[in-house]
């Protein structure tokens, strides 16, 4: 189960990074922290009308923020790219085949990127990404049959 990420107040956040604070600016970090892994779209519809963000000045901003190490933004295979708060390593993620839900899983052992090459063949490795595919527990249980399977007794 992924570890909580500490909540670090959107202001002190922008400040650290070097970034004035603006209601934009400040509404996407706020609805990112609620709904880790959003597509820009999503992002920009949850900003509140207060904040005065056209879809353009949210994607600006996300842009801004993953340029300023902010924001993470991933792109599972097959997928819109997503943008998450936890930026502090590269955590591996579950991906769901069905509804495409995105999760963080931590590392079960060492420290993150949780792979290392066998060979870097010479170049400088920053960062890796580790991604697990499969049905989410929503998705399997939509998918369960819908009567009983013959023979088997549920307590």
């Amino acid at each position: 189960m992924p570890q909580p990420t500490p909540h670090v107040p959107p202001d002190v956040l922008l400040r650290e990074h070097g970034l004035r604070i603006t209601s934009p600016r400040v509404a996407v970090l706020t609805a990112l922290a609620e709904a880790p892994h959003s597509g820009a779209d999503a992002v920009i519809r949850a900003v509140p009308q207060t904040a005065e963000t056209s879809t353009q000045a949210g994607n600006d901003v996300l842009h801004t923020h993953t340029d300023r190490g902010l924001v993470r933004r991933i792109q599972p295979t097959g997928s819109v790219a997503r943008n998450e708060p936890r930026t502090d390593n590269n955590q591996p993620h579950v991906v769901c085949r069905s509804c495409g839900a995105v999760e963080d899983v931590d590392c079960a052992t060492g420290q993150p990127p949780c792979v290392v090459a066998s060979d870097d063949t010479g170049f400088v490795i920053d960062e890796a990404g580790v991604t697990w595919w499969g049905p989410c527990p929503a998705c399997r249980n939509q998918n369960a049959p819908a009567h009983p399977t013959p023979g088997v007794t549920h307590a």
